[in-house]
């Protein structure tokens, strides 16, 4: 198997066995034979365990950043883009993969390098929303971040309380719901009731 696609099925086994086991549970003897390989192989993509963890972490981190970015350049129509931003959220909380649970449930936010990585999701979306809150408010930089870090918040911890409770809200109405509330807030503050 070419090193690429290796080392995605590598990623893949470790996700399913961090997000069932957690990180300190985990062993990379389980990572291994969920592949279908031997340890020797799965330490030529990866030195330790950490290492592993670290390279799903990057990755899951990207793809909330990434659907944030894009559901921030989807409309100038802000109503929509609580709208959207919010739905990234619930989207992401909800994926079968359960990749969210390294980001906002990891067992192991005590290592430097782990919280570096985890607050890189909160500090990136809520960079890319005080950017859209300041343009469009005229508010001062320090007065958008800290709404835009607000908004990030309530998402996740929303989206996460969402799939804990097993309610009967379909996601996309959980979704909407809470940018509701959101937008029902963030609206006072645009320069022109156009925003």
């Amino acid at each position: 198997m070419p090193r690429r696609e290796r080392r995605a099925q590598l990623m893949e086994s470790a996700l399913e066995v961090f997000v069932a086991q957690g990180y300190h549970a985990a062993a990379m003897d389980d990572i291994a034979e969920r592949a279908g390989v031997s340890k020797p192989v799965l330490y030529q993509h990866f030195p330790g365990k950490l290492d592993l963890y670290l390279a799903l972490l990057d990755r899951s981190c990207d793809t909330i950043i990434d659907n944030t970015r894009h559901a921030l350049a989807s409309t100038h129509d802000n109503k929509q883009r609580v709208a959207a931003t919010m739905d990234v959220f619930f989207e992401y909380v909800s994926s079968e993969t359960g990749a969210f649970r390294l980001v906002f449930e990891s067992d192991l936010t005590n290592e430097p390098a782990v919280r570096e990585h985890v607050d890189r999701v909160t500090t990136e979306c809520a960079a890319m929303i005080a950017h859209v809150i300041h343009d469009d408010t005229g508010l001062p930089d320090d007065a958008s971040r800290l709404l835009a870090v607000s908004l990030v918040g309530m998402a996740q911890v929303s989206a996460r309380f969402w799939l804990a409770e097993h309610g009967d809200i379909p996601r996309p109405d959980a979704a909407a719901l809470v940018a509701g509330l959101a937008w029902r807030g963030i609206r006072g503050y645009p320069l022109t009731d156009d925003h």
